[in-house]
């Protein structure tokens, strides 16, 4: 059974994820795991009575929480779509990034969902921010829901890579899993520069991928000669892709693609969820 993590802050964005998330895995039986983490409070070095009325304050957040949690349980029950799952539900005082690893870690979680929120969408998902530090903390994969996205299945997945690092069977197994639950094609994109061709190294990582995939409906795509941001929007438009998939390990492509577009230029951050494969 797969066991999902998706922390909610009781917004319109974390429901909208929450909905994406039990659309996706309508036809499965899961368990979901939402949490809700009130973060700590830096210390204040303020006397006994001062500490103790912030404990009393911190009891009744808590409690506060635990009620939103089973009202949203409740929310959750009037969907329209099979919601035959396993729910749990937990509020607690924790650092975010630290709590959620340990969620994960501890339930063997195998995917956390999490909405993103902004005009520029994962723009503004820097390292500061809750979404850009469990992307780049927490060795789990992540499905990241921007606020303006609609669930449909997704059937055109793209998996944009310079072949310059070896892929990890576990990343391609979750890739895979998603595109077999789903009867997606996975469109492998290559961005280049302009007469540049493969070396062998990549060429090796070109063949593996492709003898790895051969069991699901896969292509590969290569575009010349363009900013690999606005390639990355030029393709999802000609494909009506549905989700970008990436490799966290490959760090600065991956940034430039997650963390840096033009803003005017680059739409699908705030339309288009993204799978981020950790090994």
């Amino acid at each position: 059974m797969l066991r999902i993590l998706i922390p909610t802050d009781f917004s319109e964005n974390a429901w909208n994820a929450i909905q994406y998330g039990l659309a996706l895995y309508q036809n499965s039986k899961c368990e979901f795991h939402l949490i809700h983490i009130h973060p700590i409070p830096p210390y204040s070095g303020a006397g006994s009575s001062v500490r103790s009325k912030a404990k009393i304050y911190e009891s009744y957040l808590l409690q506060e929480s635990e009620e939103k949690l089973q009202a949203l349980l409740e929310r959750i029950s009037a969907l329209p779509f099979n919601t035959d799952h396993n729910f749990f539900v937990k509020a607690q005082h924790d650092f975010f990034v630290g709590a959620i690893k340990r969620e994960s870690e501890e339930r063997k979680i195998h995917m956390i969902i999490m909405g993103t929120k902004g005009a520029s969408g994962l723009k503004k998902v820097a390292l500061g921010s809750n979404t850009g530090d469990v992307i780049t903390k927490v060795k789990c994969p992540l499905l990241a829901v921007p606020e303006e996205a609609v669930y449909k299945v997704p059937r055109e997945i793209v998996f944009p890579t310079d072949y310059h690092i070896s892929y990890d069977v576990k990343v391609l197994d979750t890739l895979i899993a998603m595109a077999v639950m789903n009867e997606s094609t996975i469109r492998v994109l290559h961005i280049s520069k302009k007469g540049e061709e493969l070396n062998g190294d990549q060429l090796e990582n070109q063949d593996f991928l492709d003898d790895y995939l051969a069991d699901v409906d896969h292509t590969f795509h290569s575009l010349t000669g363009t900013k690999l941001e606005a390639a990355v929007q030029c393709f999802t438009e000609s494909r009506d892709v549905d989700m970008i998939a990436m490799v966290a390990k490959s760090l600065n492509f991956f940034q430039r693609i997650l963390f840096r577009p033009a803003v005017e230029e680059i739409s699908y951050h705030t339309k288009i969820p993204f799978l981020v494969l950790h090994e």
